[in-house]
């Protein structure tokens, strides 16, 4: 079966430095894949190469067996742009550490704008989607709030409800809980379980090692730019087969964060 995502030999600079090195990565229908590593080791610009936000220098990604890498497909055009292919529109979205919510806008209106201005969906349509996905979040009773009436973990809640209405065939991750207060991560978490639970595609970079144990199918561990060891977060988190994994562990249960 064609995974959903299959990154080949990703290459990508920034200035002199290269920040990939090379990266395979495949990820299954319905698979829960943790991207886990220091920082600076790749696990963002991984995931903006993969969404398409940053340019690669070599290698290619593929989306259900095609290369939305290459700059000449149709497809790496359409996907930013009102009346662009639906599939190439539905295929991906990302969370990131920030929430990134429009101030000026409600809950509501934040999660209906990419259906309604990009997807072309009605305006009813549009709402009466963003109301669901807001009650799955539970927070069916503040979608006419703006975000700056809302707490860390309730923005980063309509953040991923927002991901979540355009329907993506992949949902990328981003260290989402990373810039919330310890005791708002939880609430953020249970949504991601929820969602890994309920058979989403997710690939996210984290640095809740107990979370990713947990949830993961599949655990990654990024060093350098290069993807150093993968395999059932069991055996990478409990046993891993590279020191430099070994000693990235240690570290993170000196700190108390492997759960």
């Amino acid at each position: 079966m064609t995974p959903v995502l299959q990154v080949e030999g990703l290459v990508k600079h920034y200035g002199g430095r290269q920040v990939l090195r090379g990266v395979d990565l495949a990820v299954a229908e319905h698979e829960v894949v943790a991207l886990i590593g220091a920082s600076g080791s790749g696990k963002s610009t991984l995931l903006r190469c993969i969404d398409l936000l940053d340019d690669i220098d070599d290698g290619r990604i593929l989306l259900d067996g095609v290369d939305i890498s290459d700059p000449r497909a149709d497809t790496r055009r359409r996907r930013h742009k009102p009346g662009g292919s639906v599939a190439a529109q539905k295929s991906m979205a990302i969370v990131f550490q920030a929430f990134n919510l429009f101030p000026h806008m409600t809950a509501l209106q934040n999660v209906a704008l990419a259906p309604r201005v990009v997807h072309g969906l009605a305006a009813g349509e549009a709402d009466d989607r963003a109301h669901e996905l807001l009650a799955r979040v539970g927070l069916a009773d503040l979608a006419e709030v703006h975000p700056d009436r809302l707490s860390g973990g309730q923005q980063q809640r309509v953040a991923i409800a927002r991901a979540l209405a355009v329907r993506p065939r992949l949902l990328l991750l981003d260290e989402i809980t990373s810039a919330l207060d310890p005791e708002l991560v939880g609430e953020v978490l249970a949504i991601v379980r929820e969602l890994a639970h309920g058979g989403a595609t997710i690939l996210m970079a984290t640095h809740e090692m107990g979370f990713a144990k947990q949830v993961a199918d599949r655990v990654c561990f990024l060093d350098g730019g290069v993807l150093l060891e993968s395999g059932p977060p069991e055996q990478v988190l409990g046993d891993p087969v590279e020191e430099r994994t070994r000693q990235f562990l240690a570290r993170v249960i000196a700190a108390g964060r492997l759960g």
